[in-house]
């Protein structure tokens, strides 16, 4: 019994992981599909490059909640059902690979940069404001919303791992969960890093072609 509640937990954070604010806001809002211009995303930073700020910022938003929603939700039905935390890191990852590969997109998906930050609020606020204004820095600097994402992605791993035992208890497949997405993160952004490389990359703000 409890196997089948804890299978329908994750399932649960797919789903959520899966709803496609970036197409949703848009159509709603009369844009164009973010999956058409630009990167041809469906997040947050492409739906800027359309030039409707206040469609990024639900777009945003949206992602961001799903991410937080899913893990609240899994801790909740954890602790009331006595599972592990397994199943909470479990469903962490679940609704970040809903936002990757949503099965309402066809299993093409955006980045997952917000909704990895929303699953962060939920495991641990502190670890997600340090990764969120290691990402607003870089940003700020360099312009790039890749190159900040990938450097919050690393660093991630590496701020839990130093707030364990001090701001907040270790939690080893909560460790994992995190590993992972950062990983995961990281790799959704090679075609990004290929286009750093190259000084190819799309600035923040820049207007679709």
């Amino acid at each position: 019994m409890l196997w089948i509640i804890a299978v329908l937990t994750v399932g649960l954070a797919y789903v959520l992981g899966s709803l496609p604010f970036a197409v949703i806001i848009s159509r709603l809002m009369g844009l164009q599909d973010p999956r058409t211009f630009g990167s041809n995303n469906p997040g947050a930073t492409n739906v800027l490059r359309s030039g409707n700020k206040v469609a990024a910022a639900l777009t945003l938003l949206g992602d961001l909640l799903k991410g937080t929603v899913a893990v609240l939700i899994a801790a909740q039905i954890s602790t009331r059902f006595d599972l592990s935390s397994t199943v909470i890191a479990c469903s962490a990852i679940a609704v970040f690979l809903g936002h990757v590969f949503p099965f309402t997109l066809g299993f093409k998906g955006g980045k997952g940069v917000a909704t990895a930050i929303g699953v962060l609020i939920a495991v641990q606020p502190f670890l997600a404001l340090a990764c969120a204004l290691t990402w607003l820095a870089i940003a700020y600097i360099f312009k790039y919303s890749s190159l900040a994402a990938i450097v919050a992605a690393l660093l991630a791993p590496a701020y839990y791992l130093l707030g364990a035992g001090s701001t907040w208890p270790m939690d080893a497949p909560i460790a994992l969960a995190i590993g992972a997405i950062s990983a995961l993160l990281i790799w959704r952004h090679s075609a990004n890093i290929k286009r750093l490389l190259l000084g190819q990359e799309t600035r923040i703000g820049q207007k679709k072609s």
